[in-house]
């Protein structure tokens, strides 16, 4: 390995570094400036713990969400031939690339009280998601669910599809097979594309303030909370930015061995 590393051109490893202090620098920065004497009395603040606890719960919800739709939806696009495969795929991977806020544009154009199905849900049965916590997860569950299902379709097509074919011959159905064979053949697939999808969910910040507004207590997300801190108290925005690198960390130890190598 040593020898390996000696061998490595400067004019790839001086790069390399420099993309490396790049990462990791503004990293060290905020763990230097956090303010590690008050920290036990910031976690505990009112505004702190509401803003993590509204965020664990609407990012659960819309990893709930997801893996309802988004499971199906991935297995229709890896089992499922049909003309339009390939641009149903194109439409489920927009949201990785588009802007958030433009995210939470088009959510309010749909959803919103005079939306294409939000004016709809108004007056037949009184429900109005734009600003409330339902919004935060609807905005969540938008930006996260591609994820979830790039991860699970791929790990659809990894899998050995003899067995499913197997438990058909032997006269068990669709949904049977589904439920029987496919799923625990694609368990860890999921699994990683849930966790993947609840990071996603939880750091969501553009989506979020367009279409469910930054109201402490009911759409303050912990993102919006720090964008909040930022103006008024940069002591608590290190520490709510420090909740969320630990989260980040924990995810990826949680995936250490599907997406880095040993």
């Amino acid at each position: 390995m040593n020898g390996s590393f000696r061998k490595v051109p400067p004019v790839l490893a001086i790069p390399a570094l420099a993309g490396l202090a790049f990462l990791v620098l503004p990293l060290a920065g905020l763990l230097i400036r956090a303010p590690w004497k008050t920290l036990p009395q910031r976690l505990t603040e009112p505004g702190i713990l509401t803003a993590l606890r509204l965020s664990l719960e609407t990012a659960t919800i819309a990893t709930g969400v997801c893996l309802v739709l988004g499971v199906p939806l991935a297995w229709m696009l890896a089992r499922v031939e049909f003309p339009a495969r390939r641009f149903v795929r194109a439409l489920v991977t927009v949201p990785l690339v588009l802007p958030p806020v433009v995210g939470g544009v088009a959510l309010l154009l749909v959803f919103g009280r005079r939306g294409l199905v939000g004016e709809w849900l108004d007056s037949a049965f009184g429900v109005t998601l734009p600003f409330t916590t339902a919004g935060v997860v609807v905005a969540e569950a938008f930006v996260a669910m591609p994820f979830l299902v790039i991860a699970v379709e791929g790990a659809l097509r990894g899998s050995d599809a003899r067995y499913e074919e197997a438990a058909a011959t032997l006269g068990a159905g669709r949904w049977t097979t589904f439920r029987r064979v496919t799923l625990p053949l694609i368990a860890p697939g999921v699994a990683a594309g849930a966790v993947l999808c609840w990071a996603r969910a939880l750091g969501e910040f553009g989506a979020t303030i367009t279409f469910a507004g930054n109201f402490p207590g009911r759409t303050q997300t912990m993102p919006l909370a720090v964008y909040l801190a930022l103006e008024q108290d940069v002591d608590a925005a290190i520490v709510l930015s420090l909740l969320l690198l630990v989260v980040s960390v924990v995810i990826l130890a949680a995936l250490r061995d599907k997406w880095v190598a040993a």
